[in-house]
């Protein structure tokens, strides 16, 4: 991977509330002015345009890649086979010079520092005990037997702060 942002992912078998806490957590990192991209896999495709509309139908002509800009945002879409993305070429998207870290949903393979969500009532394995990228847990049940820095899923203030102290040590490395 060629960059030298932080990158924290966030890793859960669907279902344990990844988006949900993300969507608590990033703006209280945002509060704290730092600039934040996310990768978020998705196993549905979507169509992030409206059939009939100049840019949906140009894109459908047979473009590789097209930029949507308003005065707003802008949107890039890029076509590709019809495969399961690969981590790094999802990171080339991202826009490096604007950020100061990037957070990732998903990706469950990707050889990144990652939180572990885990629910007790999923009754699903622990990831960490399979992957060393792992670096903390973050669930509704502590485990009895882990070193790893052990979060409460429903405290997302608790998860900002860990997250806040992951991008400090980064920067400080």
């Amino acid at each position: 991977m060629n960059t030298q942002l932080p990158i924290l992912g966030f890793t859960a078998f669907s279902g344990t509330g990844k988006t949900t806490l993300l969507e608590k957590v990033i703006p209280q990192i945002v509060e704290q002015g730092l600039r934040i991209g996310l990768i978020k896999a998705s196993h549905h495709t979507i169509e992030p345009d409206k059939p009939g509309k100049d840019s949906y139908r140009l894109r459908h002509a047979g473009l590789s890649q097209t930029v949507l800009s308003t005065p707003g945002r802008a949107i890039c879409v890029t076509e590709r086979p019809f495969e399961d993305p690969k981590f790094e070429d999802q990171l080339s998207l991202l826009d490096h010079n604007r950020l100061d870290m990037i957070l990732v949903e998903g990706f469950r393979d990707a050889a990144i520092p990652k939180i572990e969500l885990h629910r007790n009532d999923f009754d699903r394995p622990y990831l960490f005990e399979k992957d060393s990228h792992i670096i903390a847990l973050c669930q509704d049940v502590p485990h009895p037997s882990t070193s790893l820095p052990q979060l409460d899923i429903n405290n997302p203030e608790q998860v900002a702060e860990f997250v806040l102290k992951f991008y400090q040590q980064q920067q400080s490395s």
